[in-house]
């Protein structure tokens, strides 16, 4: 493992206990309440479909925004994992959708529903910094797919979402990671310059 690697694993350590320390289930579903009405009011999403993502732990739970985008006439899709250094796909969800434990133990649309390119990614973190970097979980799937999602000229917005308690000074972050069009937090909306985000 490399210097960097090994900063990176030690960052991920801090990070989730970060966010493992907001346990209680009634802040949780303030907390996500919170984050859906600041996306609301603060980011303007383009036309098309929203990709959120199924909560995995302590993962901030974005379906209350997903179910919000929807009354608001925007498709909502959950992602679907490949094998490990491939990106990721989407299938259309709602309330009604089949589901199945993928890989992980995630759970995704099952098999039969239609596959969609998403305009925006509502993206976890582990952390974030202000330049707009995130600390994932290590598997680089998320910076595939908008990486593979903007070699295939798709514009698509992407979202990073959690608790004002995961930001740190500085995320460890190299030439292959993504850097978000936006930070939301229950206390905040940044929008990143994307031209400082590399600095």
């Amino acid at each position: 493992m490399t210097d960097f690697q090994e900063m990176k694993a030690a960052a991920r350590l801090r990070a989730r206990a970060l966010r493992d320390a907001v346990t209680d289930p009634d802040e949780r579903s303030r907390l996500a309440h919170a984050v859906r009405d600041r996306v609301a009011a603060a980011v303007p999403l383009p036309p098309g479909p929203v990709a959120g993502y199924w909560p995995l732990g302590s993962e901030l739970d974005v379906r209350p925004l997903l179910l919000h985008l929807m009354e608001a006439g925007h498709a909502a899709a959950l992602p679907v994992s490949g094998p490990r250094g491939t990106p990721l796909a989407f299938r259309a969800w709602t309330l009604d959708t089949a589901m199945r434990d993928g890989r992980y133990g995630i759970r995704e649309p099952a098999d039969g529903a239609p596959e969609v390119v998403p305009a925006t990614v509502l993206v976890p973190f582990l952390a974030f910094d202000r330049g707009g970097h995130r600390l994932g979980y290590g598997a680089g799937y998320y910076d595939r797919t908008l990486a593979a999602l903007k070699a295939a000229g798709r514009r698509v917005l992407a979202v990073g979402v959690g608790f004002a308690a995961q930001e740190v000074e500085r995320v460890p972050h190299g030439p292959h990671d993504e850097p978000l069009d936006w930070i939301v937090t229950e206390r905040a909306a940044l929008r990143i310059d994307k031209d400082t985000a590399g600095r």
